[in-house]
This record gives C-alpha cells, structure tokens and sequence, in this order.
C-alpha cells in the first residue's frame, strides 16, 4: 500500500512543481498574490473531495483512494507553499494582501471540497 501512496505523491508533486510554476510564470504582472499556488490548492481540494465522495460510498476501491486521495491529493496541495508565501507576503508589508490570501484560499478551498464531494 505504501508504493501506492508514494507513486500518486510522487505524481502529486510533480503536478503541483509544473502547474504552479507554469501559472505563476505566466500571471506575474496580473496578480499581486501566489495565484499559482492557490490555483493548485483550490483544484486539488476539490479533486479530494470527490475521490472522498466516491471513496466512502464505495464507487472506487481502496488503492484509487490511496492512490489519488492520500498520494496524490496530499502532494499536490501543499500547506506549507501557502504558509511560506503568506509569510512573505507579510514580511513584504503587504499585510492586506497576505489577508485576503489566506481568507480566499480557506473559503474557496472548502467550498471546492464541498462542490467534489457533493457532485
């Protein structure tokens, strides 16, 4: 079970290395906040919480489960990406900023669980 976890982690991180780099490099000058990274963390909430959904009304099996849910799912959002760059963006002075980060990332994250778990 364990090789199952570690491949979709494996996955998870390098989705979340190319896609969040590939949108931030792309969104410099538009968005004053970590978008790539919210972008991830608010797709992979909701991926979790469909995989969740289907995993406890027994629609996929245990290693799907591990694999997308635990593995990839884990990898894929990253807490301490969010941590570090809210930090920054405090430490910056963009107090204001770092806010409406951390408030937009929470709400659209639960409720993109929400929206995966409940389709």
């Amino acid at each position: 079970m364990i090789w199952i976890v570690g491949l979709g982690g494996s996955l998870g991180a390098a989705a979340r290395f190319l896609l969040g780099n590939l949108i931030s490099r792309r969104a410099l000058n538009i968005y004053p906040f970590p978008i790539g990274t919210w972008i991830v963390n608010i797709t992979g909430s909701f991926l979790l919480g469909l995989i969740a959904q289907l995993h406890l009304t027994n629609q996929v099996g245990e290693w799907l489960w591990l694999f997308g849910g635990v593995g990839f799912c884990g990898a894929y959002t990253t807490f301490s990406t969010f941590g570090n760059e809210t930090i920054t963006l405090m430490i910056s002075n963009r107090i204001k900023l770092a806010a409406i980060y951390v408030v937009t990332s929470v709400i659209a994250g639960v409720i993109s669980a929400a929206v995966g778990f409940y389709i």
